[in-house]
């Protein structure tokens, strides 16, 4: 009744090959158990006793870390975008560290401000930043991956931000990858790219360890990164336990200088706007993880974990600050011409100067543990898998902001004047603390029949305290509480032994950020990443999924899925621009419900030499409340009393959410020539989009693209193999995404075009060698 899954990459799932007890043989208290070999999932964050697909109700997308080899991805980010259904991704900041990556319409960024709908786990540690629930993918090195899963629809059982879906990532240990090798490759943009790993074991002692560097000057001008990555874990195993203590390290200094106006990207793409954008993270992540049988049905498993992570980051961008009318030669404030504004000697401030840098800091920690016991014990004589645990976990922050005064260069680069505006510095302190019990079983009423019941109770518990005694701000003290219960209820049926449905309805929630609890208020917009003046209470977000579907198999070789999903978010948080040159002055707000309304459908498999797959899907992500919403920068914009001529637009029920392409196809695969010599290649296909800025949809759609690429590798011996690929073979000009800003204030009067865009990379190409010992 239970197949293998042999594809590349597979919707059947995942990630690891188990023995699943035979419940018949355990009733009859057996000393010998039967054995059959499957391919199973984790459930849960915490990896315990997994079920295998047929019995999990929701769809999931998996991969190893051999897919990820083969397919000579950039990161993780990138291979999930070439190869994963429903996947997309905007290049917000041009950098390929830094991707916003879309899935179902739901968002795991790295940039504050968007609203994060993915929750992302390491090892059963959820590593969503606790001050914005940001994704930092330059801190996940693809080096040290050993399985992923890509679940589906708002499933409660992984927590907060779980409201389009979770991707759980497993890591190698001395276990699963007992060898070592090495890797380089470079090219251009002269990007190079070294990685090591090694790992073994003794039979009860394991150790797997990998570092990995990554270097570039970027294709856009002032666009140089540097990323180091190091992990390491020491394991220990009997027959009845196991401990993994795992320590993770991340260094990167990167550049992303983000859009471009329209009318700047016509005559060079490889220009910036303004400069320098860039972000330093240094992260540390320490994680103990344990399990052990305490009886043959019984599986005590959990973890502990610290984690930490500075962010730093400096922008230069064109100045919010005009001269003054009462005080020619000084700086006012815009919306006050009165009132010259003073830096830190209390001197007013000279005119003249065109631009700022934004400056700040991120201390940001986490801890907390998991504790969960699996029961496998049959129910009225039917097989019965039952999980309940609970967590814990605090995520505390210090931010610290400060605006300095500084001129444009002739490259629209900034250089700082030394004068720093104290009404425009922010610090603060952010504490906040969750709980959660959950519980999840399966039943099976029939062999092919199974019924799936789940839930959990989150607690969460927010502070934010301002620090600031220069520029004190205490209406920014507050605290919040949300709590909720969120169900869930599936069924699987094997109807015939190629074919099963599967079928679900699940709830999940997210409680707002700091970040955007801090920056809620109309009357006070703050400039992200920056300044933060209020703290007026936000609902949580919460989220109802239904997803219904078909898998199956052609033969022994071709596996298929066809799936439909519908998630509905009720007061969802959206960040609401007021202006600001690149639109990132604003506040954040509920405005009501917002749908993501999809079709899934896959099929992979093995065809002679030929290792392919294909995949597409459509998701149409729009609004469903009505709402007037400022936009000041929009052509059409309108006064809240309904004058042509405003800083707000109309979104109506249905409008389509920006940013999102409604139709996403994925063609690919790779060719054996010879057993040593293989080609393959992919195709992306992303549909049109609104620009960020236009929640209205009244303007054109940034336009639809595909991008080909291709790829190779020949096994010189068993020790040795080389690789090489191109991406964008056919140089395609293309854009990923777009927002409304202000370009005149940096560029003059011609520059009256508000649309900003994210060019696509160039062709680029690549040549490496793998060594395996």
């Amino acid at each position: 009744m239970l197949k293998n899954c042999y594809s590349r990459i597979t919707y059947c799932s995942a990630v690891l090959l188990i023995t699943m007890i035979n419940s018949d043989a355990l009733a009859e208290s057996e000393a010998i158990q039967t054995e059959e070999e499957i391919v199973v999932i984790g459930v849960t964050p915490t990896h315990g006793v997994n079920l295998p697909i047929e019995l999990i109700p929701y769809s999931v997308q998996s991969a190893t870390s051999e897919d990820l080899d083969s397919a000579q991805s950039f990161d993780l980010s990138d291979f999930m975008n070439r190869n994963l259904g429903s996947i997309s991704i905007n290049e917000a900041q041009n950098n390929p560290l830094q991707p916003d990556v879309q899935y179902r319409g739901f968002t795991a960024s790295p940039l504050l401000g968007l609203p994060q709908g993915i929750a992302v786990y390491q090892n059963g540690v959820r590593i969503n930043e606790p001050f914005g629930d940001t994704i930092n993918w330059d801190l996940i090195p693809e080096s040290a991956i050993s399985s992923i899963n890509l679940i589906g629809g708002s499933n409660p059982l992984f927590g907060l931000n779980t409201l389009g879906g979770a991707l759980s990532i497993t890591t190698k240990n001395g276990f699963t990858h007992p060898d070592h090798g090495a890797e380089a490759y470079g090219g251009s943009f002269e990007r190079i790219v070294t990685s090591i790993e090694s790992g073994n074991n003794n039979g009860n002692w394991g150790y797997f360890f990998t570092g990995s560097y990554f270097e570039e000057d970027g294709w856009r001008d002032d666009s140089e990164s540097d990323a180091l990555n190091a992990f390491g874990t020491l394991s220990w195993r009997n027959d009845v336990s196991t401990l993994d203590l795992s320590l993770s390290h991340g260094d990167t200094e990167l550049r992303g200088n983000g859009p471009l106006p329209i009318q700047l990207l016509e005559i060079d793409r490889d220009t910036i706007f303004t400069s320098p954008d860039i972000t330093e993270n240094n992260m540390v992540m320490l994680n103990l993880e344990g399990s052990h049988w305490l009886k043959d049905t019984i599986l005590l498993s959990g973890n502990v974990f610290y984690r930490t992570n500075d962010a730093d980051s400096f922008n230069g961008d064109g100045t919010e600050f005009v001269e003054c009318t009462s005080d020619p030669g000084f700086l006012c404030e815009e919306d006050d011409l009165t009132d010259p504004i003073e830096d830190q000697n209390g001197n007013m401030i000279p005119a003249g100067n065109d631009a700022i840098n934004n400056i700040s800091r991120r201390e940001q920690e986490g801890f907390g543990a998991t504790l969960q016991t699996t029961f496998i014990n049959d129910l009225f004589e039917h097989q019965n898998q039952a999980i309940i645990g609970t967590s814990y976990s605090q995520g505390l922050a210090d931010f610290d902001s400060q605006v300095e005064i500084a001129f444009h260069n002739p490259d629209r680069s900034t250089t700082g004047t030394g004068l720093f505006v104290p009404d425009e510095s922010t610090v603060i302190k952010t504490h906040t603390r969750s709980w959660a019990i959950y519980f999840t079983d399966t039943f099976s009423i029939t062999e092919t029949l199974a019924l799936t019941l789940s839930g959990r109770y989150n607690n969460t518990h927010v502070v934010i305290g301002d620090r600031n005694s220069i520029n004190p701000s205490p209406e920014l003290n507050g605290e919040h509480d949300y709590q909720r219960f969120n169900p869930a209820a599936g069924f699987t049926w094997q109807f015939n032994p190629e074919i099963s449905m599967y079928a679900s309805y699940s709830e999940s929630s997210r409680a707002p950020t700091p970040i955007e609890l801090a920056c809620a208020d109309p009357d006070a917009p703050c400039n992200l990443p920056n300044a933060f003046l209020a703290d007026p209470p936000l609902d949580q977000v919460v989220s109802e999924s239904w997803e219904t579907g078909l898998r199956g198999s052609f033969g022994a070789s071709t596996i298929w899925n066809l799936g439909v999903f519908r998630t509905e978010n009720k007061d969802d948080i959206i960040f609401i621009s007021t202006g600001g040159v690149s639109a990132n002055e604003g506040f954040f707000d509920n405005i009501g419900e917002t749908e993501r309304l999809g079709l899934e459908a896959g099929i992979n498999g093995i065809w002679n030499d030929l290792d392919w797959f294909l995949n597409y899907s459509f998701v149409n992500a729009t609004f469903e409340t009505d709402f007037l919403v400022s936009s000041p920068n929009h052509p059409f914009a309108i006064d809240t009393d309904g004058d042509t001529v405003g800083d707000s637009i109309q979104v109506r029920d249905g409008d389509r959410i920006p940013g999102i392409p409604q139709h996403n196809f994925k063609i690919g695969g790779d060719y054996a020539m010879t057993p040593k010599f293989s080609i393959g290649g992919d195709l992306v296909y992303n549909s049109n989009q609104y620009l960020r800025g236009d929640e209205a949809n009244l303007l054109d759609t940034i336009d639809g693209y595909a991008v080909v690429n291709i790829r190779g590798s020949y096994q010189y011996n068993q020790y040795v193999s080389f690789f090489a690929r191109i991406n964008n073979l056919l140089d395609s000009d293309y854009e990923t995404f777009g927002l409304l800003g202000d370009p005149e204030e940096v560029l003059g009067p011609a520059f009256d075009d508000p649309r900003f865009l994210a060019p696509g990379a160039p062709i680029s190409g690549f040549i490496g060698i793998t060594i395996s010992i």
